[in-house]
């Protein structure tokens, strides 16, 4: 299977061109038409899809998935979608949630910034994650990040009423600029006071990515906002 997206000159990733092994490959046969979304269907229901009406969590960019899988299996009273372009990252997730027998996660994969204009409903959102993005710190590729401020209005129409915008990263520069674009962007309050970076949520597993970066001496930043 392809990511599916639609043309767009300037794109916040890049597609590795990495291999899948036989597990992730599976992982398509046997568990894509339980938990796989298509774009191309375009404007889900959530209550439908996932037969519960739940707190709705959209996280895009998931990586290998380990961390998504951690919070749907910790939170089945919420309805989890993922979003990741890149096929092993996908085959992961569906193959861990297959085993587990989840059954509030959905995957797309896709180019984000289509899914949030054609399938995820307006005020429909409670939490939305973007764990570790590309943080592109080449100042000639700044313009790839997907922190924009076209991109947090995205956001902050699927989210609903005092839903929340979740990023982290581990690269400060990111971080304030981040958090500069949400401040300057209207229709949400910082969480923390102005300014701030958050103290990361429970929710948010402490990942082996991040444990190994803080043994290195390096930072991670939370930046949570909420609509308003």
């Amino acid at each position: 299977m392809k990511p599916e997206y639609k043309k767009k000159p300037i794109r916040s990733y890049v597609i590795r061109a990495g291999r899948m092994t036989d597990g992730q490959k599976n992982a398509f046969d046997q568990w894509w038409s339980v938990y796989g979304l298509s774009l191309f269907d375009g404007e889900i229901n959530p209550a439908e899809i996932f037969a519960q009406e739940a707190p709705l969590v959209v996280e895009v960019g998931f990586g290998m998935g380990e961390s998504l899988f951690a919070m749907a299996k910790a939170e089945p009273d919420k309805n989890f979608i993922g979003i990741e372009v890149h096929p092993p990252g996908v085959g992961r997730l569906i193959s861990l949630a297959g085993i587990e027998g989840l059954t509030n996660l959905k995957v797309y994969m896709a180019d984000a910034v289509d899914v949030m204009s054609d399938c995820i409903p307006a005020s429909s959102t409670d939490r939305f994650q973007l764990f570790f993005p590309d943080p592109w710190h080449k100042k000639k590729h700044n313009k790839r990040r997907i922190v924009q401020p076209t991109f947090v209005e995205q956001v902050r129409k699927i989210l609903k009423p005092d839903g929340h915008f979740h990023m982290a990263t581990d690269w400060q520069e990111y971080a304030d600029y981040a958090i500069e674009v949400m401040t300057l962007a209207a229709g949400y309050t910082n969480t923390a006071e102005a300014y701030c970076f958050a103290e990361r949520p429970m929710y948010r597993p402490n990942t082996k990515f991040e444990a190994r970066g803080e043994r290195l001496g390096h930072g991670v930043w939370d930046i949570v906002f909420a609509k308003v």
